[in-house]
This record gives structure tokens, C-alpha cells and sequence, in this order.
């Protein structure tokens, strides 16, 4: 699967997601960087049908309202360390994998993922 991680997560995740095999991206390496708009985050995703994960409920609406970006997982854990975000990755991305083949919209708590589309 292909991924582009937002800027409030750490660029940790998107080398996390590639070592196990997915194409993943952060914002850092965009060429405006974590400055990058949402709009045009949501035009690279649905160009390069890239899997957005974010903590910006922005993009819930524009999610739900315009069907951008191309599929959307919203991590829904408040604060957490880095360490902690990889082994949630690592616990739940089959899961995660397994869902975006039939749904557009997850959110990803501590506890459980949850299929909203």
C-alpha cells in the first residue's frame, strides 16, 4: 500500500511503514514540507491513490464532504511516544491493510480500529 504521513506524526512512522514493505512518504519530504497544504495533500493522495495518515480531523471533513483524500486513517490516541505509535503500527497494520482493500475511512485508537466507510 502506498501512504503519506501527515506532519503532526513522526516521520518515524512513514520508515516504520517501508520497512514492512509499503511505498510511505512524509510531508517533511514534499517539496513544501511540513508547510504543505491539506489541499494539496489531498491531491497528491488521490493522484498517487496514497493512503493519508493524519491526527487532523480537517481532513475527516474533507473527507466526508468531498471524498478527499483518496483514503483516510486518522490516528485517534491523543499524545502518545513515538515508540509507543510504532508498536500500535506494528500490532494493528494487517488489520489496517486488510480494511483499506474494502473501506476509505479508519480510525486508529489505542484499543481498536474503527471502520467508518
Amino acid at each position: 500500500m502506498k501512504f503519506l504521513v501527515d506532519a503532526q506524526l513522526p516521520k518515524r512512522l512513514a520508515r516504520f511503514l517501508a520497512s514492512r514493505g509499503h511505498d510511505a512518504v512524509h510531508t517533511q519530504d514534499l517539496s513544501k514540507g511540513n508547510t504543505t497544504s491539506d489541499a494539496d495533500i489531498n491531491l497528491l493522495s488521490l493522484r498517487e491513490e496514497r493512503i493519508v495518515i493524519t491526527k487532523d480531523a480537517d481532513f475527516v471533513q474533507s473527507f466526508l464532504l468531498k471524498e478527499q483524500p483518496y483514503k483516510l486513517l486518522l490516528v485517534a490516541t491523543g499524545n502518545i511516544k513515538n515508540a509507543e505509535l510504532e508498536d500500535l503500527f506494528a500490532k494493528h497494520l494487517n488489520q489496517l491493510t486488510e480494511s483499506f482493500e474494502h473501506h476509505g475511512y479508519l480510525e486508529l485508537g489505542y484499543d481498536a480500529i474503527v471502520i467508518h466507510q
